[in-house]
């Protein structure tokens, strides 16, 4: 289904109606298209992610990329996330030749749990999570909104958002005590 990425630039494959996607989720199956949907925060948007997707991708005809909100990921990330707002890292999957429709998710609740609102309305032929991204109870809910869950291994050994984060700030801070220390 490469046409709809090369149809599709990448204004238009940002949807934010979920009925407007399902409708086109819809149209795409009457037609034979394998659905998968993926979900997630996409920050910092780096190396793991980018072979996550295609991997997702290779699932089926069409990939769908549910972008966590920054009130969602403040729940469970805490307050000093996301790093990137929500409207720049749905832009960013939107660059990605593999992602056919990114849409904003923001349906948690107050502990933090996602309410599987476009699983739901959906119903995608795979859903696609990474190992450890959800506890076993969670996986079991998520398999019965969808026709095949598929458990991916992380896709970077090396390279995490939070990997990025951290190495970032403790350079920042060694080079500052090293300034410190100049001056004492």
């Amino acid at each position: 289904m490469e046409f709809l990425a090369r149809k599709n630039g990448p204004s238009q494959k940002v949807v934010t109606s979920y009925d407007a996607l399902a409708k086109a989720v819809h149209g795409l199956r009457a037609v034979n298209c394998r659905v998968v949907l993926t979900v997630g925060s996409w920050d910092l948007l780096h190396i793991g992610h980018v072979r996550y997707l295609l991997k997702a991708k290779s699932k089926g005809d069409v990939l769908v990329v549910g972008v966590d909100t920054d009130r969602a990921i403040k729940f469970y990330k805490g307050d000093l996330r996301p790093i990137v707002p929500q409207e720049e890292r749905c832009e960013m999957l939107s660059y990605q030749s593999c992602v056919d429709f990114v849409t904003l998710l923001d349906d948690v609740d107050t502990k933090g749990q996602w309410q599987y609102e476009l699983l739901k309305r959906l119903h995608p032929d795979v859903f696609v999570a990474v190992e450890d991204s959800y506890p076993k109870e969670q996986l079991n809910e998520i398999s019965k909104l969808c026709d095949e869950l598929v458990v991916l291994p992380r896709q970077a050994e090396n390279t995490s958002t939070s990997r990025m984060i951290q190495y970032a700030v403790k350079k920042h801070l060694d080079k500052m005590y090293d300034l410190l220390e100049r001056r004492a």
